[in-house]
């Protein structure tokens, strides 16, 4: 189970790690964004270099809420859960967080009570 928090205007976040292809991890706050119904993990390409994620496929178009974008995929490594899993990262420019997408709700169970501060991401067994 991970537990998250809200930011300043309700936004989702939790605490993922991410895994470069040095070994050397990086605790980062990943923004939930269920706009982002495609993918499992949305990266700036700034970020990409320390991590060095092999690329996979380039100049994907998809839309976003700024429209039509083209994004590459790479090969990342996270630690969510406490497991490490291997989940293809969408790049692109102009990224602001670390979006966490909402392919993660097919494996895992959203627990949101705003009033009470609980926000909780776990798996479904």
């Amino acid at each position: 189970m991970i537990f998250g928090r809200f930011g300043n205007e309700g936004e989702l976040f939790f605490e993922i790690e991410l895994v470069a292809v040095t070994g050397e991890q990086f605790m980062v706050d990943g923004l939930l964004d269920t706009g982002f119904t495609t993918g499992w993990l949305g990266i700036n390409s700034q970020d990409l270099e320390a991590l060095q994620w092999p690329l996979v496929a380039s100049g994907i178009e998809m839309q976003t809420a700024r429209g039509n974008e083209l994004f590459d995929i790479h090969q990342g490594h996270i630690i969510i859960d406490g497991e490490e899993v291997t989940i293809p990262v969408h790049v692109g420019d102009e990224i602001p967080d670390f979006l966490i997408g909402a392919r993660w709700l097919e494996i895992m169970e959203l627990t949101i009570n705003q009033p009470k501060g609980i926000l909780t991401l776990s798996r479904i067994v």
